[in-house]
């Protein structure tokens, strides 16, 4: 199967999550993260949702994860959900099950997940355009060139970086087979993007453009989707993991 230029569409990579009880751990003044089990290709590569409480006072869910009674009731105690954000074509399993539970939030995705997850009533389209409640508070910047298609969001008022897919950081893994994965990757112990998964990034100029753009923003922490959060010195660690781009 080809896509413009004769060039190869890559099969979409199979996710498997499990359900869990999380608790929301506070990463920034009105920014908390729920981290829950994740699978990929039977590798323990985790999975991070963070939650925003916007200016106006209602809540930003960020790449959700499922919910459960226990998560609900904390999201509950912070504020009312507004949006429900999937930043990429992957990060969206759980998004149906946030809409049916706060109706009245919009819920946001970029083009390739509209089309992707005809299933899913969308209210907007994710793109570098903030939405009228977030202007003054988040920018957002899409990676062009990489199949993964993801919109990184800045937390001004916080300096802090949300993302998903952008960079890894694991210091290891009890589970035997994602450490080897790990090491393999080049990633055991260091933030980075795989070297595995380097292709694809089909387009590194338009791609590095678009890493350059991100790395201007004057960010002091990273909440990723899998592995730690970045805390100290990040802004140089993401500039270090993303080098390999050119």
């Amino acid at each position: 199967m080809t896509g413009k230029r004769g060039a190869p569409i890559m099969p979409a990579p199979q996710f498997t999550l499990h359900r869990t009880m999380t608790l929301l751990i506070p990463a920034a003044e009105n920014i908390w993260s729920a981290s829950a089990p994740q699978l990929f290709l039977g590798l323990h590569v985790g999975t991070r949702m963070t939650v925003l409480r916007l200016g106006s006072g209602g809540l930003l869910v960020h790449s959700p994860i499922a919910l459960d009674d226990s998560l609900r009731n904390e999201v509950d105690a912070l504020g009312e959900v507004r949006h429900i954000v999937c930043p990429n074509p992957y990060h969206h399993l759980y998004a149906g099950e946030w809409k049916t539970a706060y109706p009245a939030a919009l819920l946001h995705g970029p083009a390739a997940l509209h089309k992707k997850r005809k299933d899913l009533q969308f209210d907007a389209e994710l793109t570098e355009q903030p939405h009228p409640d977030w202007v003054g508070e988040l920018e957002l910047v899409s990676i062009r060139g990489c199949l993964l298609g993801e919109t990184v969001l800045y937390h001004r008022p916080s300096r802090s970086l949300i993302a998903s897919d952008l960079v890894e950081n694991f210091q290891s893994s009890d589970h035997w087979l994602t450490d080897l994965y790990l090491r393999a990757q080049g990633i055991r112990g260091t933030v980075g993007w795989g070297r595995l998964f380097r292709f694809m990034y089909r387009d590194r100029i338009a791609a590095r453009a678009c890493v350059d753009r991100i790395l201007a923003w004057p960010f002091e922490r990273v909440i990723l989707a899998h592995g730690d959060v970045l805390e100290n010195d990040a802004h140089a660690a993401v500039t270090r993991g993303m080098a390999w781009l050119g």
